[in-house]
């Protein structure tokens, strides 16, 4: 039974037995966060920035603080002339759209980020979402139906989980990174369907690269059609920073290239681009394009002028491999686990044994004045904790080495290295 409540002013609130209460499921959840808190640590997901001072500095709690878990490959989130983008374009068309792209919601700045990843990707199409992760939502939930097939690494990022869940495509996953299990498991699905593989060309939890040559081969040997998600690959994998895909020479091989505006462009939202002849009938039938609000105006703006810019940016992608590889290796020397044995990518995930010692080793990094992302299940495999830093093109060579100091500091107070 349920018992009532009533007030003269009020109408009866019936409560709901535990054990039909919506709520219930997450009491493990909250009980694990509870304890963690109660030793004595910080949140490391409730983080506020109160003042951004540049693309590698903010304050926190009132101290300055290196950021180094912000995916701000590039640092264009204060280039001059993408800021000025935004201010002219909200001057001009106000805060926002009021509409999908489908109603009112199609200004000039979506027409110009458009062309702009045209230009940048050199494809015949290119459609923006609201996110990246609306874009694998929409792209793979719309491409692959019911009686066809999607495959997928087993490590792939939520949003691609997430896109073939709203799909009705059969979902069938191959090992990581293994072209193997991927041949084999191709191998075993009818010929008739039609088949999409999707693929990452940088892992976002432990850095580490896709063997997108050797995988696209395998698909297109099975009849497979291939979507890559080079979120963390654009504007510094390849001669024009197309991403990992490009690096490896698949330009005329993959078939859809997802990314996001959140990463190296600087901003928010998300993009597919395609030579694909039919790309654009994607615009009347995926349900997380149609149904969403546009992005504001001067978001746009920032995203296409970001994006001609990246097009040229040659010393920064040099500068942030750098940086990069100065960081893995002086994490490696002080005897830290890392996500790869060699520098990857721009991520370099510390692998730590424990929950407590990895909270404990993020908190004694930010006690110095060090920001990195603290990274636990169900973001990473069951039993795996991690610290996972982020290198930024605008890191100087005085901030990467304190970065490597701090760490050393810290993994010795908290007893994960001699």
């Amino acid at each position: 039974m349920t018992d009532s409540l009533q007030t003269a002013d009020a109408p009866v609130i019936e409560t709901v037995a535990p054990e039909r209460d919506l709520m219930s499921k997450f009491d493990g959840l909250i009980a694990e966060r509870q304890a963690l808190l109660d030793s004595g640590v910080r949140d490391p997901f409730a983080i506020v920035m109160e003042q951004v001072l540049s693309p590698t500095e903010a304050v926190i709690q009132g101290r300055k603080t290196i950021l180094l878990g912000t995916y701000n490959y590039m640092g264009m989130t204060f280039d001059p002339d993408v800021i000025a983008a935004g201010k002219e374009a909200l001057d001009t068309f106000g805060s926002g759209t009021n509409g999908s792209r489908m109603l009112n919601g199609t200004f000039r700045d979506h027409m110009e980020v458009e062309e702009a990843l045209r230009e940048f990707y050199g494809t015949s199409g290119a459609i923006v979402f609201s996110t990246g992760y609306m874009a694998n939502l929409g792209m793979i939930s719309t491409l692959a139906g019911k009686g066809e097939y999607i495959i997928l690494d087993a490590d792939s990022h939520a949003s691609i989980y997430d896109g073939c869940a709203m799909g009705n495509a059969e979902i069938v996953r191959f090992r990581h990174n293994s072209i193997e299990d991927l041949d084999k498991r191709l191998g075993r699905l009818p010929p008739e369907p039609g088949k999409l593989v999707v693929l990452e060309g940088v892992y976002s939890m432990m850095g580490d690269i896709a063997p997108l040559k050797e995988m696209v081969a395998v698909a297109k040997k099975h009849g497979a059609m291939v979507l890559v998600d080079e979120a963390h690959s654009m504007g510094f994998f390849g001669p024009n920073g197309r991403g990992v895909y490009e690096d490896q020479g698949l330009e005329d091989q993959v078939d859809f290239v997802v990314g996001t505006f959140s990463k190296s462009v600087g901003t928010v939202g998300g993009f597919c681009v395609s030579n694909h002849p039919k790309f654009e009938a994607i615009r009347l039938a995926c349900r997380p394009y149609i149904f969403t609000a546009s992005l504001p105006p001067s978001v746009v703006a920032t995203a296409a002028t970001s994006i001609r810019k990246l097009r040229h940016a040659h010393n920064k992608r040099q500068h942030l491999w750098e940086n990069a590889r100065r960081v893995h290796n002086g994490l490696t020397e002080l005897g830290f686990t890392l996500g790869t044995e060699s520098p990857q990518s721009a991520i370099v995930a510390v692998i730590l044994p424990t929950q407590e010692q990895a909270v404990g080793m993020w908190q004694a990094l930010l006690e110095q004045g060090l920001y990195v992302n603290m990274a636990r299940p169900p973001a990473t495999p069951a039993g795996t904790y991690l610290l996972r830093c982020s290198l930024c093109a605008e890191h100087t060579a005085d901030q990467i080495e304190r970065v490597i100091d701090m760490f050393a500091q810290a993994g010795r107070a908290t007893a994960v290295i001699p």
